[in-house]
């Protein structure tokens, strides 16, 4: 399945209890169809002590939200826009925002 968002992106998040925030997407889950984003969707876990967590605790994590409820945030816009894809005159495959035509790959 293709997916508009990537790795790295800034994106917004359009629904649910954290609509209207902005964050980075940490990481891609495609088979779930779900994103991680940096400080959003955060909830706290009970852990053991253990290597990762020598004191154990309460740590907080991030958890996925579903890829379809997020959209990428385009800089000219100010907003979180739907994805188109072109090919450039040299031949390279971009992607650009469909309401400004701002290209949103980073150089």
């Amino acid at each position: 399945m293709k997916f508009s968002v990537k790795k790295g992106d800034e994106v917004v998040v359009i629904s649910g209890k954290e609509k209207g925030k902005r964050g980075k997407v940490r990481r891609l889950l495609p088979k779930e169809g779900k994103v991680i984003i940096e400080g959003i969707n955060i909830a706290k876990k009970a852990v053991r002590p253990s290597r990762r967590y020598p004191q154990g605790g309460i740590v907080e994590i991030e958890l996925p939200l579903h890829i379809s409820n997020v959209m990428v945030f385009c800089p000219r816009c100010q907003r979180g826009v739907r994805v188109g894809r072109k090919f450039l005159e040299d031949g390279t495959k971009v992607r650009y925002c469909k309401k400004c035509g701002e290209l949103l790959e980073k150089e």
